[in-house]
């Protein structure tokens, strides 16, 4: 790990988490959601994830945790912690109730189509708390991949933080628009939908107070490769299928080819 990468760590995480105001300021200052582009960004978001999962963190992984258990149980290990990312992932996603998950298809356009008459503004609050809670709850692990992976190597923080930042941008949409109606408010639907990205820097701070003091070679290699699960499980459960359904099929997958042939070119660049 690299100590000295710790403010730069805080700092993309508290950028990637805050990058929710852009979706909830969309919501406030246009009105429509140019789906095409956002389309390409999410692919793009996913391949730069999926490409970094598979060709940096993962191998880094196994390195450090062959180092120390052999290159067998090593591989074994590596192989049980990334699917175990996963399967974490996958069960705080089950938790979420499926009327309050955030990553249901939100546009713009939506803070046109709310009816006060079917939807009572109580109701419409309700689901703007119930939509921020979810996101928190499912951007505290994204703060630490952001965190940890600047950690362990900078050119693949800065990326990552970036591809994490386009993923919250239509959460932000989600958490906007029913606070927006709810409230009459314009400055309360923005605030709402920043502030919900404070659990990625708590994500951070979280790791840092629990991880900080046991990492040594093995338990970084073990948390690098959970870290390698739960980009995976955001990359194929959240944003390419958000991505398919804001634009059209092809534009998703320009997009992540797009992010995995940035990252790879980046990758050998900065070397």
């Amino acid at each position: 790990m690299n100590y000295e990468a710790l403010p730069l760590a805080f700092a993309l995480t508290l950028f990637a988490g805050l990058s929710t105001g852009i979706g909830g300021a969309l919501v406030c200052l246009t009105k429509r959601t140019n789906t095409k582009v956002l389309s390409i960004a999410l692919g793009f978001s996913a391949g730069v994830m999926i490409y970094v999962s598979f060709m940096e963190i993962l191998p880094e992984a196994s390195k450090l945790i062959g180092a120390n258990l052999g290159i067998l149980q090593g591989g074994w290990i590596t192989l049980v912690v990334f699917f175990g990312g996963i399967l974490l992932s996958a069960l705080i996603d089950k938790s979420i109730p499926a009327a309050d998950n955030p990553h249901e298809i939100h546009k713009v356009e939506e803070a046109k189509k709310f009816s006060f008459q079917i939807l009572k503004k109580k109701k419409l609050l309700r689901m703007g708390i119930f939509t921020t809670m979810a996101i928190a709850l499912h951007n505290f692990p994204e703060g630490l991949v952001t965190f940890i992976s600047t950690m362990q190597d900078v050119r693949i923080g800065i990326p990552i933080a970036i591809a994490v930042a386009i993923h919250n941008i239509p959460e932000g949409i989600a958490i906007a628009i029913p606070f927006y109606h709810a409230t009459g408010s314009r400055k309360k639907a923005f605030v709402y939908s920043l502030l919900s990205g404070l659990a990625e820097p708590l994500g951070a701070l979280v790791g840092c107070a629990f991880f900080f003091w046991l990492l040594n070679g093995l338990a970084c290699g073990i948390l690098l490769a959970a870290v390698a699960g739960v980009m995976i499980f955001i990359s194929f459960d959240e944003l390419l299928p958000t991505a398919r359904e804001y634009g059209e099929h092809h534009l998703s997958l320009y997009g992540l080819i797009g992010g995995m042939g940035t990252m790879a070119v980046s990758l050998l660049l900065l070397v």
